[in-house]
């Protein structure tokens, strides 16, 4: 029902469920790294659908109209299965394939099988392959003594000019001690993409003043559709693809008149992420609110550039285990510094969803390369992050200190600020008519302005439906944590605050007569603007391992400026936001600290960032969480905090781990077998560790536990890495109710003793029921350097008891 404004006072307010994202996506839909907006994924209905509501997929009787539901799914005649055989036995990877051949030949019976059915070989970074077969074979195979793994191929999703100097990072760096200065901006560093391709003509790829390409690169550049070697320079060194795996389980294979067949980028996600990653300076950035002469780059913008295109412009952005298997592999092999991955899976705590990025990025991780990866884009609900295996480094997603705000004007030139990317021309006074349904809008939006709020099962009043009615602009009032809609171009959708717009709502209703006007979005930018943790952000804690904190650390990922492709369809200048785009920034951050600190572990950097994390914003206030009632961030929001990368050239102490650690967590996970561990490692004298040993003990930058029952003691060891004489002292935190103590008292280094043990001890306290998690932190202060880890507790007196 349709109630228009009146000046009496019988009126019913509908509420709206539409939050606003500033984000904008190119032919897609929502993918687990990646959102175009900050909306929850769809939800099962057990509503008939009509005719016209009926999605494509769903078979209909054009005769009655009946819902027989869904069409069954494609299946392919031969799956693509993968093997997991472990560390390398050989150093040539010929002899590594010629032994994954004759593992098939012994089930299919012959070499010329063997060869046809073999989709991949992984003979580099690790041993396995991939292959078409029916599922009896696959069992077959599986039973083999050399496979450790089997799992069928599943598809993944694809999950600036502010952000740096937002991090502390200006474009032009005022100190000769700042990280990007004593780097030289990571020249040298090659930063690998496992992403959707690239757009090489873009500015952002620009080779100019490079030096030459470092002398341990291995890889290429290959020569295909639309793309040859020519397209890559001292900027881009590498550009690969890979789709057999993914077109092996579509039911009509991707071709080149909807996708390029090589590394080019189709939908804009791969050139985004590398630009953001390790983008040069394009100057004279134009976009209304901008000021003139910005500077548009990325985070380490003299490093080199590496693509590997294992994800396609399907569905809004789509991958396979197999073919990003087969990215790791080769990345790995041709020399990579570090490993930017925006994609991921499932947050279901299962086996192989875990498997899906973690292995190969296991392998990675051992060879000296840091892997980012999302935190994925479920968020804003408990137990959704993804990428959760503890020798990735995973990535939430926060704003920045900018927001695009249009004035709504009154008569009176009581003015109010909404949330709008809206750039044509100002609407001057015009009546506001409020809707409550869509029952009879054609009769009342023509030549006014919608102010719309709903509530329950009807659906946000769309766009298209206004425009279609001859309205001229769409005002929506929302929740903090609603979904929004998509909005056209030059057509403004203008998001309130429900405590503004019902400001709004009832200053007009008490006037017989109100308009009121609309301006284009400006940009606010500075500290009066709140830095909030995105509600499409995954969330704390693993649903896999809820011992391992995850994610690790935040940065920004929303309304980041980056090029656009000329494929692009949409004219927006922030296609992709979300977790995926936080990624690169960390990506990059990674990069100058692997130049800074060439000798440190991929651990050692991830406890680095996470130790000298903040809390706040740069200008001290606390960070909130969006998607819901406003409140302050906690770990399972970001980690350590928000990303400071000048304190993390400097940390004091790290947590470091090696294979070992990560061998731990496997067994104590029962994911591993101490053969299985002697296959991963190559080495037969690997085993499991003693069964005492305890998850709680993995020497990660944090301490997690989820099931406290009564006293409960944790280790860790720290390593020096700042002044070689130093006393480190703890400062507790401790989260509500329980009680935390430190042994010992103080950490003594000298140069005979760089590293150190000690232990956390924790007990319910006051707490007598099962709890929800309670935070505190831990820091070791040298009076220098404040080297601080979440703590994260929950009693559970109560075994399977969450209630």
């Amino acid at each position: 029902m349709i109630q228009t404004l009146k000046t009496d006072s019988s009126f019913r307010l509908c509420f709206a469920a539409i939050a606003f994202g500033f984000v904008f996506i190119m032919n897609g839909k929502l993918s687990s790294g990646t959102t175009p907006h900050e909306a929850d994924p769809p939800q099962a209905s057990n509503l008939a659908l009509s005719p016209e509501a009926a999605p494509p997929d769903t078979a209909m009787d054009d005769a009655s109209g009946i819902n027989f539901g869904p069409l069954p799914p494609f299946v392919p005649e031969f799956s693509v299965y993968i093997f997991y055989l472990g560390e390398r036995k050989h150093d040539d990877p010929n002899l590594v394939t010629q032994s994954h051949l004759e593992i098939l030949k012994s089930v299919l019976g012959s070499e010329e099988a063997a060869n046809k059915s073999m989709v991949y070989s992984y003979h580099h970074g690790f041993s396995g392959f991939a292959a078409k077969l029916k599922p009896a074979e696959a069992e077959k195979l599986k039973k083999h003594p050399e496979v450790i793994i089997l799992l069928e191929n599943r598809k993944l999703g694809l999950q600036t000019t502010r952000t740096w100097d937002y991090l502390g990072q200006f474009s032009t760096p005022t100190s000769s001690k700042s990280l990007l200065h004593e780097t030289n901006m990571g020249s040298g560093a090659i930063i690998g993409v496992i992403d959707s391709g690239i757009w090489s003509e873009s500015g952002s790829f620009d080779d100019d003043g490079y030096g030459p390409i470092p002398k341990h690169w291995k890889g290429q550049c290959v020569s295909a559709d639309q793309f040859s070697p020519a397209d890559c320079n001292k900027k881009l060194i590498g550009a690969k693809y890979y789709i057999d795996g993914l077109n092996a389980d579509l039911e009509t294979s991707i071709n080149s008149t909807t996708e390029y067949l090589s590394p080019r980028d189709h939908n804009g996600h791969g050139t985004q992420v590398s630009s953001t990653a390790a983008g040069s300076f394009v100057s004279n950035m134009t976009l209304l609110g901008l000021s003139s002469g910005s500077i548009m780059r990325g985070g380490a913008p003299k490093a080199h550039i590496a693509m590997y295109k294992a994800c396609w412009d399907v569905e809004g952005g789509m991958c396979s285990v197999a073919d990003v298997w087969k990215a790791f592999d080769e990345a790995i092999h041709d020399g990579v510094d570090v490993l930017s991955v925006s994609v991921g899976g499932s947050a279901l705590k299962t086996l192989d969803v875990e498997i899906d990025i973690a292995i190969p990025a296991l392998h990675a991780v051992n060879k000296g390369i840091p892997v980012v990866s999302p935190a994925g884009n479920e968020g804003s609900r408990s137990s959704s992050v993804i990428n959760v295996s503890p020798w990735i480094l995973t990535v939430a997603a926060t704003t920045l200190d900018r927001s695009f705000s249009t004035l709504i004007t009154l008569e009176n030139n009581k003015t109010y600020l909404g949330q709008s990317l809206y750039t044509g021309p100002e609407i001057s006074f015009t009546d506001v008519i409020c809707t409550g349904d869509h029952s009879n809008v054609d009769q009342i939006t023509k030549g006014k302005v919608i102010m719309h709020f709903s509530m329950g099962p009807v659906r946000p009043l769309t766009p298209d439906v206004v425009q279609k009615n001859g309205g001229i602009g769409l005002i929506y009032v929302r929740n903090p944590g609603d979904s929004r809609v998509e909005c056209p171009v030059n057509f403004p959708c203008i998001y309130l605050d429900m405590e503004v717009g019902s400001e709004l709502y009832t200053y007009i209703q008490t006037r017989s007569s109100m308009k009121i006007k609309i301006s284009p979005y400006k940009t606010i930018i500075g500290e009066s603007v709140a830095s909030k943790v995105a509600k499409s952000s995954a969330r704390g804690p693993s649903s896999f391992s809820p011992a391992i904190l995850k994610p690790d650390i935040a940065a920004p990922g929303l309304t980041l400026l980056t090029p656009r492709i000329p494929t692009d369809e949409d004219t927006s200048e922030f296609v992709y936001s979300g977790t995926s785009m936080a990624t690169p920034v960390i990506a990059g951050i990674v990069a100058l600290l692997k130049i800074s600190h060439p000798n440190w572990s991929p651990a050692a950097i991830k406890s680095a960032l996470v130790t000298t994390a903040m809390k706040t914003d740069p200008y001290g206030e606390r960070l909130t969480v969006d998607g819901g009632n406003y409140k302050v961030a906690d770990a399972f929001d970001y980690g350590g905090g928000l990303v400071n990368l000048e304190k993390a050239t400097d940390p004091g102490l790290v947590y470091d781990m090696d294979i070992n650690d990560y061998i731990h967590y496997l067994c104590s996970q029962a994911l591993y077998t101490d053969k299985k561990v002697s296959a991963l490692t190559g080495n037969v004298n690997n085993k499991c560790p003693s069964s005492y040993s305890s998850i709680l003990d993995l020497n990660v930058p944090s301490i997690t536990i989820p099931d406290l029952k009564g006293t409960v003691t944790v280790t860790r060891t720290v390593t020096n890495v700042g002044r070689v004489k130093s006393v480190y002292k703890p400062v507790i935190e401790a989260p509500f109710g329980f009680n935390v103590v430190v042994s010992p008292k103080k950490l003594k280094f000298n140069k005979t003793r760089n590293k150190l043990a000690f232990t956390v001890t924790v007990s319910p306290g006051s707490h007598r029921v099962n709890t929800a998690f309670y935070f505190g932190s831990l820091t070791w202060s040298d009076k220098v350097h404040n080297v601080t880890i979440p703590i994260s507790l929950r009693t559970r007196f109560i075994d399977n008891f969450f209630l």
